[in-house]
């Protein structure tokens, strides 16, 4: 006996050990990698197979695209993974052809960040850890097929993202069709005259420059100077979406600021009414598909215009009842009217202050220019959220400018004031003070007049200078609203809408129309470590397409990965991208293909974000090895097409983290119903059924600096937390490297096995719900595995010990309610509670003390299978079998052992229990009445009273009042 050899190993040589589970997983698990095991065929291409496993019923199951960390996984990062392949498993053994597998969103900062600090190419460091996750995620057993795996940062791969935009930069909107169309129909349209020009003239009377500019109006991929939001220390702009409520960088941390830039955008505003309404379809949680309807923010009123000069400002209203009561207009302070101010460029805003001007409209500024200017500086340092906080105090600035109201007729000053935003409505408002609390509260600061219109339903009268705040309701009448032509007295706001709209389209000057919160996408990124844009631009600056045969247009090697950062806090500066220093790759002479021969162009020196990958691989899942297309149509429609239940198609389950309610699945289900408009794919939507699992989170503990200590190094004791003798404070949060809480997956399965692992995770909770960490937990589940190993294998000899003899009626019904149980658990992701059920028919087994009938052991195997493949694969070849334990038939029910043989009823007398009777569970309300009221106990207890009432609940309840 070696020192390290204990007795209890020398008596049980073959018991289920880490080292014996180790050494199991890795041989199954090289078995099923050469036997292609996970591999699923498609009816066609490359990866096509059995044409009897295409025949059965498919399921398309996926995880959230994981980023290759640096740091590798920690245990909280394979729950979702592990609940996927278990499920995933359950479909291949109930007759499914099934679809599982991962691949690595590859792109971004992180990767660029590390090449910035350490001088490695961000390809290098990504790809080590894509090889040490896919190693961390073999080492799980988890199921995929491996040839279907794909990488962002993978030309083949990134060519069809390239050939996307492409397809999306050569579409618009045809509102008729209510769908994407090539933009040569478009064209069409002008050249024949059936649509005109801005202008009237001639499409063939146009520049090259001229028309690529108004079909960059057009287009649904388009570049254009917008207001943006500026990172100085990223060095790059970010989408609404990439910044913090708190105006800061989602990465990093760093001030945004609002900049006018020219950048590439997608037209997802043109799908506003599809994203929301399609969502009804989907089977989502209700809080994402909120999230996402609150995102695209619907709502309906009018457009109107108020003439400033030869200019016009116009405004959006939900209240357009109240027009009469508009007494100043506020412009958001990146509005164009006002962006030029001083220059020339078309501005309203005056050289001087307009005779009479008010002293607090002025800001203490010499002149209006200087007063927007400041402001408009003023402004750009905070972030939406604050910009529409309550603040107390209003701030704002007089433009120097009047508008007419066009209801009254009446000459209105035009400010400009933070509350007012760009990314909603037309970036302009009419202030109705009387009737909103914010307007109310900058009119009472600027000393701005008030009209009452609406008709107050308290005693506070019409006029507003004596009142606290703004009257606001949709129950009242309208009133003080009559003009030159139109009159609103007396109307109900309903009715007050319908005919102010009526009257303002009647005019040219308004309309009813739909307004949306939902913004364009902000495509570019100032970024090297991204997809670059197959765009180049001639010498006019004309974008243009790449041929397809040009893709993939593959990113240049750069000494110097970074873009140019800046101080955080500088808001008056521009990008400078790292693609843009290498002038070599920038400007090429090329051949488009469209007639004019080898001409000079410069390329695009952006990159996409990194969402873009994103937004399209599951269709690359289906199809991974396709140079023709991103998808062969027949694949596609095999994997993702719609079917009864999926009228938009898409994914059958797609499990991930709720923080992606927008960013990604938003811009996912845009590029679907573009591909999808365009013919390219039957389905409409990515992902029919989506599932946000939980969180697993670990204790943070943190010495008297608030510096996190490492959590396997504190002590527990008398209550209390220690780490080197210190007291710690001891908080739940998230588990990670930087808290000094993370614990990885290759530590437990050293310890205990992928199995245990794997059970432990799924067994934690239920899947939907954040749960806490806890290594000393875990062991719980391994003794769960030591004793299913043990009712079929005997330690000391290695020897299968079960029986070939048929099992006691209760040992059937443990197992058949077991199976009932486990079935629906798996298909509706109920893995803890299967767990639970597998649990108590193995306990069963074990207190019965003798040999395990073999068709009970064979099908207890079945039930593991799913959730803890490796011993499921060892003990199903240990029973006989030659074939692999995932693609065995689940195991079915006899619901004759699923139905108790008899159930427990309680007979109560004035609602105290006076006798419990077993009974048939299918025993009828007056079988059961007869039966208590013959029981003995019950007969007593009555002592010849009579009885009044006798109530029945069966099987379970009687409840008898005596007279």
């Amino acid at each position: 006996m070696s020192e390290t050899t204990t007795a209890a190993e020398v008596a049980a040589p073959h018991r289920y050990t880490a080292a014996l589970a180790a050494d199991i997983e890795a041989r199954w698990q090289a078995y099923w990698e050469e036997h292609g095991t996970y591999e699923a065929p498609n009816p066609s291409g490359e990866l096509a197979g059995d044409a009897e496993v295409v025949a059965r019923p498919k399921r398309f199951i996926m995880d959230m695209f994981p980023y290759p960390s640096g740091a590798g996984l920690h245990v909280g990062h394979p729950l979702g993974f592990i609940a996927t392949d278990v499920y995933a498993r359950h479909q291949r053994m109930t007759g499914h052809n099934v679809l599982h597998t991962l691949g690595f969103d590859a792109f971004g900062l992180p990767a660029e960040q590390y090449a910035v600090q350490t001088g490695t190419h961000p390809r290098v460091s990504t790809e080590a850890n894509i090889v040490n996750m896919r190693r961390q995620l073999r080492r799980l057993g988890l199921g995929h097929d491996q040839r279907r795996s794909v990488e962002t940062i993978d030309p083949g791969y990134y060519k069809w993202t390239q050939w996307i935009f492409l397809e999306i930069f050569n579409s618009w909107y045809d509102p008729e069709a209510d769908a994407a169309r090539p933009i040569d129909t478009l064209v069409a349209q002008f050249e024949a005259g059936t649509r005109q020009t801005p202008d009237g003239r001639p499409w063939a009377g146009l520049s090259p420059l001229e028309r690529a500019n108004i079909l960059g109006e057009y287009r649904l991929a388009y570049a254009s100077d917008a207001p943006v939001n500026w990172c100085p220390g990223l060095g790059t702009v970010l989408a609404n979406e990439e910044v913090t409520a708190e105006g800061r960088s989602e990465r990093g941390n760093y001030p945004v600021f609002k900049a006018k830039l020219r950048q590439w955008n997608m037209r997802i505003t043109a799908y506003a009414d599809r994203l929301l309404n399609d969502l009804d379809a989907l089977d989502w949680p209700e809080a994402i598909k909120l999230q996402q309807r609150n995102w695209i923010g619907r709502s309906e009123g009018a457009r109107a215009d108020f003439p400033v000069g030869e200019e016009k400002i116009t405004v959006f209203t939900t209240r357009q009842d109240t027009l009469f009561g508009a007494t100043y207009m506020v412009l958001a302070p990146e509005h164009p009217l006002v962006a030029g101010a001083g220059n020339g460029n078309g501005s309203i805003v005056p050289d001087a202050w307009p005779e009479g001007t008010h002293d607090v409209w002025t800001g203490g500024h010499a002149t209006p220019a200087d007063a927007v200017a400041a402001y408009r500086k003023q402004a750009a340092a905070k972030s939406d959220v604050e910009r529409q906080a309550e603040a107390k105090v209003k701030t704002g600035v007089f433009t120097g400018a009047f508008a007419t109201n066009p209801a009254s007729g009446e000459q209105v000053p035009v400010f400009i004031a933070d509350y007012v935003l760009m990314g909603y409505g037309t970036g302009a408002i009419m202030a109705v003070p009387a009737h909103d609390s914010r307007d109310f509260a900058f009119a009472r600061a600027f000393e701005l007049p008030m009209r009452c219109v609406v008709e107050p339903s308290d005693d506070r009268g019409t006029d507003p200078s004596t009142w606290d705040d703004a009257f606001a309701s949709y129950a009242a009448k309208i009133i003080n609203s009559t003009g030159a032509d139109i009159s609103l007295d007396g109307l109900g706001v309903t009715e007050a809408k319908a005919k102010i709209t009526e009257w303002l389209a009647d005019r040219g000057i308004g309309e009813g129309t739909v307004n949306f919160r939902l913004r364009d996408w902000l495509f570019s990124r100032q970024r090297y470590w991204g997809e670059p844009f197959p765009i180049v631009y001639d010498e006019d600056g004309v974008a243009h397409a790449l041929p397809a045969s040009m893709l993939p247009l593959e990113l240049p090697e750069v000494e110097d990965y970074s873009p140019r950062t800046f101080d955080p806090d500088d808001a008056d500066t521009q990008p400078e991208t790292p693609l843009s220093r290498n002038e070599e790759w920038v400007h090429v002479d090329l051949d488009l293909g469209d007639g004019n021969g080898i001409k000079r162009y410069r390329r695009e020196t952006n990159t996409m974000p990194n969402w873009a990958g994103s937004c399209w691989y599951e269709m690359r899942y289906a199809d991974p090895h396709n140079t023709e297309a991103l998808v062969a149509p027949d694949i596609e429609q095999y994997w993702m097409g719609p079917r009864e239940g999926q009228p938009a198609g898409g994914v059958d389950l797609y499990v991930g983290g709720a923080e992606h309610a927008v960013l990604h699945l938003l811009y996912a289900r845009f590029w679907s119903k573009v591909l999808h408009d365009l013919g390219h794919v039957s389905s409409s939507e990515p992902f029919h059924k989506l599932y946000n699992q939980g969180m697993i989170q670990a204790f943070v503990y943190r010495d008297s600096r608030g510096i996190a200590v490492p959590a396997a190094e504190v002590e527990e004791r008398d209550g209390g937390y220690y780490y080197q003798g210190e007291k710690v404070s001891r908080v739940l949060g998230k588990m990670g490297k930087s808290l000094k809480n993370a614990v990885t997956p290759d530590e437990i399965c050293v310890e205990y096995g992928a199995d245990t692992l794997r059970l432990y995770e799924m067994a934690m909770g239920p899947l939907d719900v954040s749960r806490p960490w806890d290594t000393r937990a875990v062991v719980g589940q391994y003794r769960l595995l030591q004793r299913l190993w043990r009712n079929v294998v005997d330690e000391a000899t290695g020897e299968v010990t079960v029986v070939d003899a048929e099992p006691d009626e209760a040992t059937l019904r443990a197992l058949h309610k077991a199976i009932d149980g486990v079935t629906q658990d798996m298909a509706n992701l109920r893995f803890n509670t299967a767990i639970a059920k597998v649990t108590e028919l193995n306990n069963h087994l074990t207190k019965t003390g003798g040999p395990v009938p073999r068709t009970v052991a064979e099908r207890l195997v079945l039930l593991v299978a799913p959730l803890a493949p490796h011993i499921a694969e060892e003990l199903w070849r240990k029973l006989g079998h030659t074939d692999t334990v995932v693609h065995a038939d689940f195991p079915v029910a006899d619901p004759a052992y699923v139905v108790d043989e008899t159930v427990t009823c309680v007979v109560q007398i004035k609602g105290k229990v006076k006798a419990r009777l077993e009974v048939a569970p299918s025993i009828s309300d007056a079988d059961l009445e007869a039966t208590a009221l013959a029981e003995p106990a019950v007969v007593a207890a009555l002592n010849g009273a009579g009885i009044r009432k006798v109530i029945v609940r069966a099987p379970k309840l009687v409840n008898i009042v005596p007279a």
